[in-house]
């Protein structure tokens, strides 16, 4: 028996989570869901804990991790979140965040050309160093002498490992970006690591781009890249822009992933936007695409395949949400998904 954790958390995940259940069930695949809808802010808010022992032991026993969104107003210190998504990142060591772009209806695009060819791409962070990381503090706290510290932090097992993953899921080629002519520390190292990468896999085309570069070429030429690979805080951004050229937030899917393990934590990029959260108009496809992200590591290959296709013809003939330009609600948008996979 395959075991999923679901955790639907907060705002729009408690509406998007359910529609991508509905869309497994559908399939007929025998998955076992275990949720934990007790991790979420009015929980925390209550007993002060983000995320108990028990509920990571859960989730460390399944298969695989659907996650919906963290954040809440009500909560205001950043340890809640922290407490979720980077305590199971590091406890884990999701130490891959995979983020895939692809294109599902050319007029979602702001920068589509068709003479470039498809928007098809992932970015690959870095999730376990960085800036994000947490290395760090501050003197002199509320006073106009304050001084504040945040770490970079990157090893060469960390840095190495997270280039042989880039590597292994290229078709065509490897861009790897960094800003080693401005930040000469970590910049070394992962030219080093680079370098070492490079001669493992030497069939690879390989590119190397300095950050600011690499914005400037996804907009001028986005369906110029296969697959980029960076560190924690500059794959944080490049992904998001990325999302945005292929179609918008609202589709953008992501895995935290441990290769070695198996082990992904599947997540829609979006967030918890509560200023949509409880109206019925919230997207759902992003988390169903990162229920087809997870068939497919689990082997559903077919399954998987079968769900994007759906997700793009209903997407093409406007069956959606407002912010793809369609009509449809939350739940509209899922069963219309649903009858196109049926």
């Amino acid at each position: 028996m395959t075991v999923i954790s679901v955790l639907p958390g907060d705002g729009v995940g408690q509406e998007v989570v359910p529609e991508a259940l509905r869309v497994l069930d559908d399939l007929g695949l025998g998955l076992e869901f275990d949720v934990l809808d007790h991790v979420n802010a009015g929980a925390y808010l209550a007993t002060g804990t983000a995320l108990s022992d028990d509920d990571v032991d859960r989730i460390r026993r399944s298969d695989a991790a659907l996650f919906g969104a963290i954040g809440d107003p009500r909560v205001t210190s950043p340890d809640y979140a922290r407490g979720v998504l980077l305590r199971l990142r590091f406890e884990l060591d999701l130490y891959v965040n995979h983020r895939p772009v692809s294109l599902p209806a050319e007029r979602l695009s702001p920068l589509k050309d068709a003479k470039r060819g498809a928007i098809d791409c992932v970015v690959v962070r870095e999730n376990s160093e960085g800036l994000y990381a947490g290395i760090g503090g501050a003197l002199r706290q509320a006073t106009s002498h304050e001084v504040a510290l945040d770490v970079e932090v990157n090893t060469h097992s960390g840095v190495s490992r997270i280039l042989d993953y880039a590597f292994g899921i290229a078709r065509s080629e490897v861009c790897m970006v960094d800003k080693s002519n401005a930040v000469p520390n970590g910049g070394r190292l992962w030219q080093r690591c680079w370098a070492d990468a490079r001669r493992r896999h030497p069939a690879m085309v390989t590119r190397h781009l300095y950050v600011d570069a690499a914005a400037m070429r996804l907009v001028s030429d986005p369906a110029g890249f296969d697959v980029i690979v960076t560190n924690n805080s500059y794959g944080d951004i490049l992904s998001d822009l990325a999302a945005e050229l292929g179609g918008g937030i609202g589709i953008a899917t992501s895995v935290n992933l441990n290769p070695s393990t198996g082990f992904g934590l599947y997540e829609p990029v979006h967030g918890s936007a509560p200023d949509l959260a409880g109206r019925g108009v919230a997207n759902p496809v992003a988390a169903i695409l990162c229920a087809a992200l997870m068939l497919g590591d689990l082997g559903h290959t077919a399954e998987a395949e079968a769900v994007r296709a759906a997700v793009a013809r209903t997407v093409e003939a406007g069956r959606c949400t407002p912010d793809l330009g369609g009509s449809l609600g939350t739940a509209q948008a899922g069963a219309a998904i649903r009858a196109e996979l049926g």
